[in-house]
């Protein structure tokens, strides 16, 4: 576009009455013939970005939009031509042209200065490559997409409404006056004795009620934990790379320091983890995140030696429910409860919202970290507490589980096929489990970073691996299945092969 169209598609101040095209702000008839399409693109697109035009707002039809501009139809028409090509509307027949996602967030790359030197601020990942990772992770999740593939949300739409709700009408018709008091921080005594059957049935673990700690899910449990530490005088804890983002910043928020150990084919190094010289270590053995390898059993056993000989380990049991290929992997905990802070959750089986979990902590930690949970928030509602803890009695949770676990293999398998199809090059990492996948390119000249933001701006969310790494490596994506149905899988991953080839 010339400069002297520019103004112009800034918007109008003329007064003529618009009807439909009121939220252009626009009259094409000061523009340049030669510039008139690019110009109603422009602000048409800068609509959508700013929320003139909202997620899911329709746009005047193609005839209505040019009459009251005074413009041809075909020229409204190549510029909706050109947005649909970008991904940001979509022409659904009779129901007219849609708003379907946004232009990447302009005030993305402005959400926090660089929380280490690895940020990339300046290169073609744009708002993924800069900021304070946390914060990154807050504003993408805000922005508006047509398809969310990012990792960590379950099926939503499969919560069990009705078994939810029958639960907890029998728990209200159960309670007295007093039991609407102040609960126990430590957790209602029906929950911490239902955790401890469902973790003995699903995990192999033996643990008395009187060891578990009820929390606010699994974030929570590791605020708790960097906190009882740091007042013990520890000052650093290993971590896997790549690892999950979100965990790392659990710890450095309760500041300490995270020291990267490798992650490779058979899970953490253990050598590297005695090299360190970290006397905690948070991991994810079942179902690692992000690369979804499984502990192998020499690194267990010289884990489970390192933490005998004073070590702690930090288990997040994440994702170990969720298996759909391989037999079940013990939990740590159940083999050295003295050594082992197990956390783990409902946020991935039932909803996140929920904010329910549990941690066990060896008994020298245990007083400490309820009154930790105490000066927090003095527990966790108990209302909630004691329908899970119904639900967990009854068998409802494992009936949800088995429901699930059915739905999220058959969205796996469409994503596995989807990359196939559409994702040349790209090696898949941790399909036997869990709800996402790991695709890396290795020996990719592009950033993931970069990726991911051409992905964004055809409407699809994906994490670029780069996010949960420490130190660098092959590029690649994280894949949330879970949360979408199988033809948004497939349209998705469509689309992340076209903004691959946008690249290459």
């Amino acid at each position: 576009m010339n400069r002297a169209n520019e103004h112009h598609c800034e918007g109008s101040e003329s007064s003529r009455p618009a009807g439909g095209s009121d939220f252009l702000q626009l009259d094409l008839r000061e523009v340049a013939p030669g510039g008139r399409t690019e110009c109603l693109t422009a602000r048409i697109r800068s609509a959508i970005a700013d929320g003139t035009l909202p997620l899911g707002s329709r746009l005047p039809p193609t005839r209505v939009l040019a009459a009251e501009l005074g413009v041809s139809r075909g020229l409204v028409t190549e510029a909706y031509q050109r947005l649909a090509d970008a991904g940001q509307i979509q022409g659904s027949g009779r129901a007219g042209t849609t708003v379907v996602a946004a232009p990447l967030a302009p005030d993305l790359p402005d959400a926090a200065p660089p929380a280490r030197p690895a940020a990339r601020s300046d290169g073609p990942g744009g708002p993924f490559g800069a900021g304070d990772g946390g914060a990154l992770v807050d504003a993408l999740r805000a922005v508006p997409c047509r398809i969310d593939l990012s990792p960590g949300v379950p099926d939503l739409t499969a919560f069990p409404r009705t078994a939810w709700l029958q639960a907890e009408r029998r728990v209200l018709a159960a309670l007295t006056p007093g039991d609407f008091g102040y609960g126990n921080p430590q957790g209602a005594p029906a929950l911490r004795t239902a955790v401890t059957g469902w973790l003995a049935r699903n995990r192999g673990i033996r643990a008395d009620p009187d060891e578990v700690v009820v929390v606010a899910g699994v974030a929570q449990a590791l605020a708790l934990v960097a906190h009882v530490l740091r007042e013990g005088g520890v000052r650093k804890v290993a971590v896997e790379d790549p690892g999950s983002l979100g965990a790392r910043q659990q710890l450095e928020y309760g500041r300490l320091e995270t020291v990267p150990v490798p992650v490779d084919g058979g899970g953490l190094d253990t050598a590297a983890l005695r090299a360190s010289g970290a006397p905690a270590v948070l991991l994810t053995p079942a179902h690692q995140f992000p690369t979804g390898v499984v502990l192998d059993g020499g690194r267990r056993r010289e884990l489970l030696g390192w933490a005998a000989a004073g070590g702690l380990v930090v288990e997040d049991d994440y994702d170990a429910e969720h298996r759909y290929d391989r037999a079940p992997v013990p939990a740590l905990r159940a083999l050295l409860p003295e050594g082992v802070c197990y956390a783990g959750s409902v946020s991935k089986l039932l909803a996140p919202a929920l904010r329910l979990g549990w941690l066990l902590v060896p008994p020298r930690l245990r007083e400490a970290v309820i009154a930790a949970k105490r000066y927090a928030d003095l527990g966790n509602p108990v209302l909630a507490q004691l329908v899970l803890a119904r639900l967990m009695d009854s068998g409802e949770l494992e009936r949800h589980l088995r429901f699930v676990r059915r739905r999220h293999r058959r969205r796996r398998d469409t994503m596995l096929r989807a990359v196939a199809a559409h994702l040349p090059g790209a090696r898949v990492h941790g399909a036997a489990a869990g709800l996402h996948l790991m695709v890396t390119f290795d020996g990719a000249a592009f950033e993931d970073t970069a990726l991911a933001a051409e992905a964004l701006a055809l409407g699809v969310k994906a994490h670029p691996l780069s996010w949960h790494r420490i130190r660098p490596g092959a590029p690649g994506l994280v894949l949330g299945y879970a949360a979408s149905p199988p033809g948004e899988l497939e349209e998705g991953v469509a689309l992340l092969g076209r903004a691959l080839s946008r690249l290459r």
